[in-house]
């Protein structure tokens, strides 16, 4: 069975970091696309960002392009995505996923997702 389990969330003031991680198993990680999602409150699913299956390719939406940072470690299998300079905007439980193909909003496979709060 396919599983992906994200942790490292909680609660940053406005300008600090945090660094997410997802712990995949049941499927050869190092074989595939993977994402990050997130829902901010009162909206629906967003694209944020995504790497290739060696790590060597990322591609960040508008939103956090020069902020946050998509990395991989494939002998751990696991997913992070370092944030900094968060935002109150940026509140919203993250999903780390196996999509399909690059930017996919609705992946096939996705955790259960971890909340993160962006408050002073």
């Amino acid at each position: 069975e396919w599983q992906l389990v994200e942790s490292g969330g909680g609660l940053v003031q406005p300008g600090g970091s945090l660094r997410l991680s997802c712990a995949a198993s049941g499927f050869l990680f190092s074989r595939y696309l993977m994402s990050w999602l997130r829902q901010r409150p009162g909206k629906g699913l967003e694209w944020v960002a995504n790497i290739d299956d060696v790590g060597r390719l990322t591609d960040y939406s508008d939103a956090v392009k020069g902020r946050f940072t998509i990395s991989r470690d494939n002998a751990e299998n696991m997913l992070y995505l370092q944030m900094n300079n968060l935002q109150t905007d940026d509140t919203a439980i993250y999903y780390c996923a196996k999509p399909t193909v690059p930017r996919q909003i609705t992946p096939p496979v996705r955790g259960q997702g971890i909340q993160v709060t962006v408050s002073s």
